[in-house]
């Protein structure tokens, strides 16, 4: 037993318990020699020096040599509070968001062992609360136990077995009155309590019996503008009436009438909790309002076009403005691949006396009336490029010769990657930007050409982009670099490029001075190709998305030029009798393409039908506005142009001006590219069979 025992034991019994020594010293001694006989026999027998001889270690057979540094060698462990059995992936269900939602907060505490205590210390109230309740004498107990009892010249460690058996009734840990009376075993009986114990643990709740489900109420209904409008008026007269009843109260109840005022303000200006809200019901009050061009955008086919020997025209649906774009020229527009109802349209101006601010909006077929997204830049935007992939990614040049990359997903309006003098920026405009593929680690690229002559790759590296000159233009060729060069050559200037649908490393760049250079990454100072195409500056030069060979420029000398790679001559020359802004390829068929004119008219081909004149020229602006950008939607058949007045318009397309084969009876049509090539590749063939002849 402890030392505290024995020593607690001597002390009460010289004291308070002396009728008790000479029966106990008694039992002790009795027992002392009976166990010293008993253990003659045995202890100093054979067996009897084991005992006294030192421990030997057995080492097994299996047991690894360490050497002494070895074994010096210390571990360090760092122990940590989290427990690593815990479950990270637990995942629960959010009424909220009406998804399932994995939990951040993991409990890392593991219990071993719980174990609610009853003792309770005899002096305390609830202890003598217990020994009233059970008719105990309120007097100071003994505790009496196997090692506080009286010691004798023989007693042993072996004692208290014997002394149990001799003892009867007088068993150990009982309690005696002063009286001599047998007391009850109380609880505790050592003056010992541990703050642990005391603390009380509160069950676990499940959060899932937490929460419930909020009530749900389906609502459905119509809205228009003057439903909006009274409940304007509404929101205004009750306004005024709380500033009239404001005015009627009391000085001293002024400060808190003007708290509350504040806060219902503060309440209703913050929209940004209901932005989707009403975002989704501008979309439906300018559908209902716009009703009639939704209509005939979805179903309306002009019925004339029957009685029209191939001829189409072009319907006007949507007109796009911006109030705070007002002095500034449509310079670019572009698609969404993903979004297909949603477009960018860069705004700048092409009169390089009044250069200044710049714009870029993005407009979705949903709403006409205010853009998406607004961006505003301090340099006109000449260009811009949507990632095929990331249609968050937008990609712009400007007439400072700085380059850009905007993210949507971005609150801030902001770009997330710019160009700057010390990161290779262009000197002059920037006419042209385009997104490529991934590099070989992964990061997003783009290309830009500018009128200082420099065809540059740019690289999303971290936080900044990192450039590459790709192609130095010269009037000549290609800059070579070597000792044979004493002059510098003349720098051409760069207006447009593209990159080849199927090849990756070939691409085109229109140039100032007229000519088309045929360039591949691979070779920085050669041009593979270079065609004599305009009179004037190639405004735009683009690859036919369907045949390899085949692609098409303009320019500001009034002719439209298809070409053959293969050929340093052009395959087809089309003059429209003005200045040509823009051309495109349609994305349904290899032989549509339209362009527009700064006379306000949109030229619509089809070679497949006509090889000689367009199958529809139409002005869609006033005669003193000029048209400067086209583009085709890739899903819908619709065109949208840019002019001059910073508008953009919507067409279009009758069922003439995107015919397809008529089908024969019991006979099915191919579809796919294949077809496309095919019917390219035919109006090629026949041009090429009178130069065979003759040669």
């Amino acid at each position: 037993m402890p030392l505290t025992h024995k020593t607690l034991g001597k002390s009460k019994q010289g004291s308070n318990a002396p009728s008790l020594q000479k029966p106990l010293a008694a039992k002790a001694a009795k027992a002392v020699s009976k166990k010293k006989d008993e253990d003659d026999g045995t202890e100093m027998g054979d067996g009897g020096d084991e005992w006294m001889q030192g421990k030997t270690l057995i080492k097994p057979p299996d047991q690894l040599d360490l050497t002494e540094v070895e074994l010096k060698e210390e571990f360090t462990r760092i122990l940590t509070a989290n427990n690593p059995h815990a479950p990270q992936n637990i995942v629960r269900y959010s009424f909220k968001e009406r998804s399932y939602k994995p939990i951040s907060g993991v409990d890392q505490l593991a219990v071993h062992l719980f174990l609610e205590g009853n003792l309770l210390h005899r002096d305390s109230d609830e202890a003598r609360r217990q020994k009233a309740k059970q008719g105990l004498p309120d007097e100071k107990a003994i505790v009496v136990t196997e090692d506080e009892k009286p010691e004798t010249p023989a007693a042993g460690g072996e004692d208290a077995g014997d002394m149990e058996e001799a003892g009867g009734e007088d068993r150990a840990h009982s309690v005696y009155s002063k009286t001599g009376k047998k007391e009850q075993k109380l609880t505790n009986q050592f003056n010992f309590s541990e703050r642990g114990s005391q603390t009380l643990n509160n069950p676990l709740r499940e959060r899932g019996c937490q929460t419930e489900p909020p009530p749900r109420t389906s609502f459905s209904a119509t809205a228009n503008q003057w439903e909006i409008y009274d409940v304007y008026l509404e929101e205004l007269q009750k306004q005024e009436k709380n500033k009239e009843k404001s005015k009627a109260v009391p000085k001293k109840d002024d400060d808190r009438g003007k708290r509350k005022m504040t806060q219902v303000e503060t309440q209703s200006d913050d929209i940004t909790k209901v932005s989707k809200v009403t975002t989704i019901i501008e979309r439906m009050t300018n559908q209902n309002t716009f009703d009639d061009i939704a209509q005939d955008f979805r179903y309306y086919e002009d019925a004339s076009d029957e009685f029209r020997e191939q001829e189409g025209t072009l319907l006007p649906l949507w007109k796009f403005h911006y109030d705070k774009a007002k002095g500034l020229s449509v310079t670019a527009l572009c698609w969404n691949q993903s979004y297909k109802d949603l477009f960018a349209v860069g705004l700048g101006s092409y009169n390089f006396t009044k250069q200044g601010r710049g714009m870029l909006l993005f407009y979705s077929l949903k709403n006409s009336t205010y853009p998406e997204h607004i961006y505003p830049t301090s340099s006109g935007v000449l260009c811009l490029d949507i990632h095929p992939y990331l249609p968050h990614l937008v990609a712009a040049g400007f007439y400072d010769g700085r380059v850009a990359v905007y993210n949507l997903k971005e609150e801030s309006r902001l770009p997330v990657y710019k160009s700057t003098p010390k990161s290779g920026k262009h000197t002059d405009p920037v006419w042209q930007v385009r997104w490529q593929k991934d590099d070989m680690d992964n990061h997003h690229n783009f290309f830009s050409v500018s009128s200082d002559g420099r065809v540059v790759s740019w690289t999303l590296v971290k936080n900044e982009l990192v450039f590459t000159d790709i192609v130095k233009l010269s009037s000549v060729g290609a800059v070579s670099e070597g000792p044979e060069v004493v002059s510098p050559p003349i720098m051409a200037c760069g207006t447009s490029f593209d990159f080849h649908k199927q090849i990756d490393y070939l691409f085109l760049v229109g140039t100032e001075d007229g000519k088309i250079h045929k360039c591949s990454k691979a070779y920085s100072s050669q041009f593979l190709e270079t065609y004599d195409a305009h009179n004037m500056a190639v405004d735009a030069v683009k690859w036919n998305q369907f045949h390899p060979k085949v692609f098409i420029s303009c320019s500001s000398d009034w002719t439209v030029k298809i070409w053959d790679h293969t050929i340093r001559s052009p395959v087809f020359i089309f003059d429209l009798n003005a200045a040509v802004g823009d051309v495109a390829w349609s994305p349904y068929s290899s032989t549509v393409f339209a362009a527009v004119t700064t006379d306000g008219k949109v030229h619509v081909f089809d070679l497949g039908i006509n090889k000689y004149e367009a199958i529809c020229q139409q002005p869609v602006v006033a005669k003193k506005t000029k048209l400067t950008h086209i583009e085709f939607n890739p899903v819908y058949p619709i065109i949208i142009v840019g002019d001059d007045m910073g508008h953009v318009t919507s067409l279009k397309l009758s069922p003439n001006l995107r015919s397809k084969p008529k089908e024969k009876k019991g006979q099915e049509l191919p579809k796919g590219p294949e077809v496309e090539i095919a019917k390219m590749e035919k109006l090629l063939s026949l041009l090429r069979e009178p130069e065979n002849t003759k040669a």
